[in-house]
């Protein structure tokens, strides 16, 4: 509820912003949002299902968000061309905030949820094991190896997601193509991404959440150096890296947060995942840097070439320092 509150002035500051000022507060304030809600439901869903059908759950949450963005964004554009920029594609949001808040109000809690998983759990919290944010932080961001290992590949992840807007649409126009072409590569990765989800989670329940993990990554890498292997024929290589990086993206993301929440204690779950999705989700602005220091540095081609050597790596981490081990509740 706290999150869709802050989210209400986000769609009228960008509707009419007086100064560029408006714009980074709304950003701002869409962040404090999305955090909340976000993370939110996440934790909910994993409260709901119970260990044997997380992936699954998490992979229709997943799919249900990056869907919404791509069907948003194609709303909005049809919106700005029959409108204009402002302020009519911006005052939809104004229906998500009411739907949003409007469900928040009425959906029920999952806290006795919990407090049931708990007090059936076969394990209690190890002796000396802090369940504070501090130490959960620690725990899931190194102490823990399985923890460590889906930290890093979150991150690296998005990273891929942060880098490739910007390096893609300059690699790909240089070689030819309009901007049409470029945006068919660039919606077929998120497109696959948010779908691809719903059967990668359910796979994860059944095979286990690191062979997906490690194959999402390694995919991933391959889609990169499919970028660069076919640019003599610039669409084909377009189209292959995104086919390529949106099903790897599909194979890691539920299977990353499954196994997160099979690691961790019920006692310091909720603790846990948002510390993993605090190192996955700011992959992205660790991206754009990356992408945008390593371009002026080294060019477009070497930087796909570092994306696909990092993303390997950490696909390699992963398979060294995760291990199967799941949760019993």
């Amino acid at each position: 509820m706290a999150g869709w509150l802050i989210g209400i002035p986000v769609p009228f500051a960008l509707a009419s912003p007086p100064s560029w000022g408006w714009i980074v507060a709304a950003n701002v304030l869409l962040g404090l949002n999305q955090g909340l809600t976000w993370s939110m439901t996440v934790n909910m869903k994993i409260d709901l299902v119970g260990p044997a059908r997380r992936g699954l759950a998490t992979g229709l949450n997943e799919a249900a968000g990056y869907t919404a963005v791509g069907v948003t964004a194609l709303v909005t554009g049809y919106l700005a061309t029959a409108y204009g920029l402002r302020p009519v594609p911006e005052l939809i949001g104004v229906v998500f905030v009411v739907a949003g808040l409007a469900l928040a109000l009425i959906v029920r809690d999952t806290a006795a949820h919990v407090a049931l998983e708990l007090s059936q759990h076969t394990a209690p919290v190890p002796t000396g094991e802090s369940t504070t944010l501090g130490a959960t932080f620690a725990r899931t961001s190194w102490h823990h190896p399985s923890l460590r290992g889906a930290s890093q590949a979150g991150l690296v992840n998005n990273l891929n997601d942060g880098l490739t807007w910007g390096v893609f649409p300059l690699l790909f126009t240089d070689h030819g193509l309009g901007l049409a072409a470029v945006g068919l590569i660039k919606g077929l990765y998120p497109i696959l991404w948010g779908l691809g989800q719903i059967p990668t989670g359910r796979l994860s329940d059944r095979i286990g959440r690191k062979p997906l993990i490690v194959a999402g990554m390694l995919t991933q890498a391959a889609g990169f150096v499919l970028a660069l292997a076919l640019l003599d024929t610039p669409l084909l290589a377009g189209v292959l890296s995104a086919v390529a990086l949106g099903l790897g993206t599909a194979m890691v993301y539920p299977a990353l947060i499954a196994s997160v929440s099979g690691h961790a204690h019920p006692a310091w779950r909720a603790n846990a995942l948002g510390a993993y999705r605090f190192w996955r989700d700011i992959g992205y602005a660790v991206g754009a840097l990356v992408a945008g220091l390593l371009a002026d540095a080294l060019g477009l081609n070497a930087t796909v070439v570092a994306a696909a050597v990092l993303t390997a790596g950490s696909g390699l981490l992963a398979a060294l320092w995760i291990s199967e081990h799941r949760t019993a509740g």
